[in-house]
């Protein structure tokens, strides 16, 4: 199961994970980025030290390391990949495990005849015991106490009495096992950078270390002649309370996670070790009274004290240089940082010590939250506490003086500072669900003569919802946007199709307005920003904030928008200025990784007193993990356990199938030339079979198939050639009625698309289906993008088609493969003013839709396309597998996906 990749030295738990890297990473090569020039900085470099700290020479080999393979304290990779399976993947029970040892043992009694023969381990405590005894990635959790050390008096409160626990790991020892991790070899900055283009006019922000928080930082320590050569590591940190029970909701937990500004943010949000767990906190319960000033000051003093507990092994390696390996095996000598932190508003209010409803980075007042106020800064509030009452403070400047914030006993950082921008909490579930989709529906309450009327339209924006056409990706709504309760993925799924299904029901206004958020926010997700991005950005903020009056205007907002959530808008080109993109530093990884950490380990326990046992737990998950990487490290993992296994019995006849792959991968690296960067597009594996001509012409009620045949193959036998329409069919190939035609269901397309999963430097895959019944009962006829220009960027580049057959059919020896498409035209030379989609409509020719077979090669990706409903009504029982075929206009949508976004803009 665990697999490692010797192209890049990464590990993966799983055969799919591995086959996954390398579609996205080596199996086509990627494009050169656009020219730019890094100007890394000039006195934090980063230079090579040894173990002592002394500096050498930038050109000196890393020091040796073992590399001989040695599954110590594992028997061989058999029993490793049995642990790794049950314990991380299925997380078998103890009982269950005890069950299959026993009858693998007998299995092996059987063909060994040894009666005492054991089959991988004893019992499932042997098993637990080897993982115990891995040397690798060992830091245990451990705890504090914390209590109250005031005046007690007999009303003292009883939760005021208690003691309060914190388990938490050595955030130091994460620190160094993070970076020592060859998985991140190939995605680490070592210092802070500039990196710009168009002769240093414009500037581009991705991760951490090319923002100017980083750059300023090193500037700091720069003054400094202690820290020159020294590698500037920011610690980046998030804090979200959970509930694992949701029944009752008694079963909560605060874990702290932690990961390294170095790291490369596409490696934060995939890599399983790039953020991990260092602290569970303290929840205090106020039983029955009632929440009093008391309790909300104890409860903050508490959280910041533990906070600055669990990170104290961190402060002397922010004053003094700390030496430490590197993922390329060198040491260098580290200076810490505290570096940005991931909450949600809330939270930011608890960490910031302000009042609810302030802004935590600005001191614009909580009734004129529409517009960024001047910044707030560690000085500023330690001023105001010392000259003003606390009062004053609260009402005036929305400051907490009973709060003293974590960062206080760290030197060089403020929290204020530290805040990072929340593409999940403030933008997709905040601004966008919580905010303009509950607006809107207020609007049509407000707007409808009675109650039955308003749930005739919200009714209908459920069937529009439901009604979109199936997409690679999207997740369907089959009772449109009515749910109990929403997930972050529930609502990136509802903005993709949210604008076409309004459009025609509300103001144009208003849908003018939801369109300027959505680019707002498209915008903001992308992993790359630069100047020109930067400006665009600014730009739908201001066309947001212009539309948003629709609301007032119609009274769904009479108060105004002094929404904090809201406001931290203003804060998004500053933020990405100072801490690049915004999706390495967003909630939604923090939230992800609750899974594992939390909810998985709580199941794992006898759910009594569980935080013990789940700390124990991902200790063990620690280990693995460490241990999968030094395996992978040393070349152990090569292939799948089977082939490797194979390989070892030294028979010729064995293929190696990895390193086959791995030497066509780097063939193909090797010879790349300058088209890479066009997209690659391939049929399925298996074909659906042969048809004959004439079948296939009746099967697609296409009587011309035969002539579209002939004048695909003249075009792909003449590519340069023009030919008319009405040329004559004696000079194109001939081909037969009774010719048979391979055809086939789907097909495979892979481009770069840096702001999807696949991350900045990888290719994004996507499967494009034409299948009369996709899973056995509706038809699927996807539409696609058609390169058409390509002098020509954005919607003006393609044509929109629809895939009605992907087909290949062999001449003179030569296979050609195509699709049959149905064209769709554009309707005028510009975006709907609207939406701010393109629309197009079914091309027709004598009352039909328009036909022709183009070159496969021709297809740049799949597309989505939404009804131009208008004011019309669908019936009830409408289902989105007509939808394709049942509209006279639709928009081509530019926010099925972050690729699609800035390709058609």
């Amino acid at each position: 199961m665990a697999r490692s990749c010797n192209l890049c030295q990464r590990t993966f738990t799983t055969d799919r994970g591995y086959d996954e890297h390398n579609y996205a990473v080596h199996r086509f090569p990627i494009p050169p980025p656009l020219p730019s020039r890094i100007v890394p900085h000039g006195l934090l470099s980063a230079r090579k030290c040894d173990p002592e700290g002394n500096f050498i020479a930038e050109d000196a080999p890393p020091p040796p390391r073992e590399n001989a393979p040695n599954w110590w304290p594992f028997d061989d990779r058999n029993q490793f990949e049995f642990t790794e399976w049950h314990y991380e993947k299925v997380q078998t029970s103890k009982g269950e495990v005890n069950q299959l040892l026993a009858n693998l043992a007998a299995q092996k009694v059987k063909e060994t005849g040894d009666p005492d023969a054991v089959a991988f381990y004893n019992t499932a405590d042997d098993m637990t015991g080897t993982i115990d005894a891995i040397p690798y990635g060992n830091i245990p959790f451990n705890s504090f106490h914390l209590r109250y050390t005031g005046p007690i008096t007999p009303d003292t409160p009883e939760w005021k009495l208690k003691t309060y626990t914190v388990h938490t790991r050595d955030p130091l020892a994460v620190a160094e096992q993070m970076a020592a991790s060859s998985d991140f070899a190939c995605s680490w900055d070592y210092t802070p950078f500039e990196e710009l283009t168009e002769n240093d006019t414009c500037r581009r922000f991705c991760n951490l270390m090319s923002g100017t928080w980083a750059n300023k930082k090193a500037d700091t320590l720069g003054a400094d002649a202690a820290y020159h050569g020294a590698m500037l590591t920011p610690v980046i940190l998030g804090a979200d309370k959970t509930t694992v029970s949701v029944a009752t909701g008694h079963q909560e937990f605060h874990p702290v996670y932690m990961s390294l500004g170095n790291i490369a943010n596409d490696m934060r949000r995939a890599h399983r070790d790039a953020v991990v767990p260092i602290a569970f906190l303290a929840i205090p319960k106020l039983g029955r009274t009632k929440s009093t000033d008391e309790w909300r000051k104890f409860v903050k003093e508490l959280y910041h004290k533990a906070l600055a507990q669990v990170l104290s092994p961190l402060r002397p390696a922010m004053l003094t240089p700390h030496v430490m390996l590197c993922p390329d095996g060198h040491y260098r000598r580290a200076i810490f940082e505290l570096g940005p932190f991931i909450a949600d508003y809330p939270e930011q209010v608890c960490l910031s010590g302000i009042v609810q409803g302030w802004c935590p980075k600005c001191r614009a007042f909580p009734d004129d939250l529409e517009h960024a106020g001047p910044a707030r800064f560690r000085a500023h509030t330690d001023t105001v506490i010392e000259a003003f009452s606390p009062a004053v403070a609260w009402d005036v400047f929305g400051i907490n003086a009973d709060v003293e914030p974590f960062t206080n006993f760290f030197p060089r950082a403020d929290i204020h500072d530290l805040l990072s921008p929340d593409l999940l909490h403030q933008l997709i579930k905040g601004t966008f669900k919580d905010h303009l989709v509950e607006w809107v529906i207020h609007y049509v309450y407000l707007s409808s003569g009675t109650e039955q009327e308003a749930e005739v339209i919200l009714d209908e924006i459920d069937r529009r919802v439901a009604a979109a056409a199936p997409f690679p990706g999207l997740r369907r709504f089959p009772h449109g946007r009515n749910y109990s309760q929403w997930t972050g993925d529930d609502s990136k799924a509802l903005m993709k199709v949210y604008l076409g299904a309004i459009a025609g029901l509300v103001p144009d206004k208003m849908v003018q307005c939801v369109a300027a958020l959505l680019d707002f926010c498209y915008i903001a997700r992308r992993s790359e920003h630069d100047t020109y991005s930067l400006q665009a950005l600014n730009g739908a903020l201001e066309t947001f904030h212009e539309l948003r009056t629709v609301f007032l205007e119609t009274g769904v907002r009479p108060d105004g928008f002094s929404l904090p959530r809201q406001h931290a808008l203003v804060h998004y080109a500053p933020g990405i200025e100072k801490f690049g993109s915004p999706n390495g530093l967003c909630s939604s990884i923090t939230e992800s990784k609750h899974i594992g950490a939390v909810k998985e380990t709580w199941r794992r326990s006898s759910r009594n007193g569980p935080i013990d046992q789940m700390t124990r737990c991902l200790e063990r998950m620690s280990k693995m993990s460490a241990a999968r990487v030094e395996f992978g490290r040393r070349g152990m993992l090569h292939g799948d356990v089977l082939n490797a296994a194979r390989l070892d019995l030294g028979d010729p006849d064995i293929q190696d199938t990895q390193a086959a792959k791995e030497d066509a991968f780097r063939a193909a690296q090797d010879a790349a030339g300058t088209d890479e960067a066009h997209p690659r597009i391939w049929l399925a594996k298996r074909r659906d079979g042969y048809v004959r001509v004439n079948n296939l012409s009746v099967r697609l009620d296409l009587p011309e198939l035969q002539t579209e045949l002939s004048r695909f193959l003249h075009g792909r036998l003449f590519p340069d050639g023009d030919f008319e329409a009405d040329a004559d069919l004696d000079d194109f190939p001939h081909v037969s009625q009774r010719r048979k035609v391979a055809v086939y269901t789907s097909a495979s397309v892979v481009f770069h698309a840096p702001s999807e999963e696949c991350g900045r430097r990888g290719m994004h895959r996507e499967i494009i289906r034409c299948n009369p019944r996709w899973y056995g009962w509706i038809p699927r006829f996807d539409t696609v993008l058609v390169t058409t220009n390509l002098d020509l960027w954005g919607m003006p580049r393609f044509r929109i088609a629809r895939i009605r057959q992907f087909l290949s059919i062999t001449h003179d020896g030569i296979n050609h493969e195509g699709a049959l498409v149905e064209w769709f035209s554009t309707h005028g030379q510009q975006p709907d003013g609207v939406t701010g989609m393109w629309i197009v409509q079914p091309e027709m020719v004598d009352g039909r839709r328009a036909k022709s077979i183009i070159p496969l090669a021709s297809i740049a990706r799949a597309c989505h396309l939404l009804p131009v409903h208008g004011q019309h009504h669908l019936p009830p029982w409408f289902h989105y597998s007509d939808t394709l075929d049942a509209f006279d206009a639709y928009y081509v949508n530019h926010y099925v996906d972050y690729h699609a976004h800035e390709t058609l803009l």
